[in-house]
C-alpha cells in the first residue's frame, strides 16, 4: 500500500497489517479550534502507551502511514503506523503513560495521565491516531474493507496537513466499539479533546498503564 508521509517529502511504500486502532493520547490543554486540525509535524523520539476500558467511536476511517521524526539522540527516524480517524469518540477509563529514561539523579521517570472515569468519558471530535500496535476486542457497524482512502466518506477523511495516496488501501465503518484496549502510539491530533476527571502524576521508575 502507499503510505502517508509526515512533512510532505515523498511517497514511501511499506507493509503493515491494517488493524482497528484506538484511543487518544491525553494532550492536556488542546487549543486547536474545532475542525481545524494540526498541520504536519515531526513526532518525538518516544512512543507512549494508552489503555482504556472502552472506546465508542462514530465515523471511523483507517489507512497506512509513516510517522517521521527523530530518535532520542536526534537522528532521523520513521515509524510505520496505522492512521485511524474518528468523527466523534467517547473513551472510558483512559490511561496514558510515557517513560523518560535515564533522567540525571532520578533514573527512569514515568508521566501517567488518567481520565474518563466514573461514567464520564473523555470526548474527542475529529480525532486522528498514529498507532504502532494494538490489542483489543472490536465490533464494527457497516464495515467496508478495501475502500480507496480518498473515497472513504464515513469518517473525517485524510488528515488535513498531511499527505496520503487517495487510491491507497483503507477501511471505514459507521461505528467502532473497542473494549479492553492496549496500544502503543506515536501521535494524536484532535479538533477538540475534553478530559473529565483528569489526573496527572510523575512516578520515579517505570509505572506504565499496562
Amino acid at each position: 500500500m502507499e503510505s502517508q508521509v509526515r512533512g510532505g517529502t515523498r511517497w514511501k511504500r511499506f507493509a503493515v497489517v491494517m488493524v482497528p486502532s484506538v484511543v487518544a493520547t491525553a494532550a492536556v490543554g488542546v487549543a486547536i479550534a474545532q475542525g481545524a486540525l494540526a498541520a504536519s509535524f515531526s513526532v518525538s523520539g518516544q512512543s507512549f502507551k494508552v489503555s482504556a476500558d472502552m472506546l465508542d467511536g462514530t465515523g471511523f476511517v483507517q489507512y497506512g502511514g509513516i510517522a517521521e521524526g527523530t530518535d532520542l539522540k536526534g537522528n532521523k527516524a520513521a515509524h510505520p503506523v496505522a492512521v485511524s480517524g474518528f468523527k466523534t469518540a467517547k473513551i472510558y477509563g483512559m490511561c496514558q503513560s510515557v517513560v523518560t529514561p535515564n533522567v540525571p539523579f532520578f533514573g527512569n521517570v514515568t508521566l501517567q495521565l488518567n481520565a474518563g472515569g466514573g461514567g464520564k468519558p473523555v470526548v474527542g471530535e475529529n480525532l486522528y491516531l498514529d498507532v504502532e500496535d494494538l490489542d483489543a476486542d472490536a465490533e464494527f457497524t457497516n464495515l467496508d474493507i478495501g475502500v480507496a482512502a480518498g473515497k472513504a466518506d464515513k469518517g473525517p477523511g485524510i488528515q488535513k496537513g498531511t499527505e496520503a495516496n487517495p487510491y491507497g488501501f483503507a477501511q471505514q465503518a459507521d461505528r467502532a466499539v473497542l473494549t479492553d484496549v492496549r496500544q502503543k502510539a506515536w501521535s494524536t491530533t484532535a479538533g477538540t479533546f475534553k478530559l473529565s476527571g483528569l489526573s496527572m502524576r510523575l512516578h520515579k521508575g517505570v509505572k506504565e498503564c499496562y
